[in-house]
């Protein structure tokens, strides 16, 4: 199956952003995991939050992509805490994690509730 498709939750320079809800992860994203697409992963942001029993793993796929030389450094994975345990993973390296097309991957433990949002950090003026 496809990986399902999250989009960015852009932060506004010099501006504010009411706290998203972000995306379900249900069955159907731990399954098939999710992709960012046209990523910038130097401006990547992922706040992943876990609502089950128990800790999961939340990973970022190494790329294959142009640069995947950096890809020999593997795939980052983090530790979620359970029952109400937040994470902020990223910014990324493009030369280790983006994939081919200008995406980036991200799976899920077996089991994870919760909530993905995405967010992309404004340029430097």
């Amino acid at each position: 199956m496809p990986r399902t498709a999250v989009s960015y939750t852009p932060l506004v320079p010099n501006g504010s952003l009411a706290d998203p809800a972000g995306t379900t992860i249900d069955s159907t994203l731990v399954t098939n995991g999710v992709v960012i697409n046209n990523a910038d992963p130097e401006r990547t942001l992922i706040r992943v939050t876990n609502t089950a029993g128990t800790d999961k793993t939340v990973t970022v796929k190494a790329g294959a992509g142009r640069q995947s030389w950096m890809g020999a450094q593997g795939d980052s994975a983090t530790t979620v805490a359970a029952t109400s345990g937040r994470q902020f993973i990223g910014p990324f390296t493009s030369a280790r994690f983006q994939q081919k097309g200008s995406t980036l991957y991200v799976d899920f433990a077996s089991g994870t509730t919760g909530t993905i949002t995405v967010f992309k950090l404004p340029k430097a003026y």
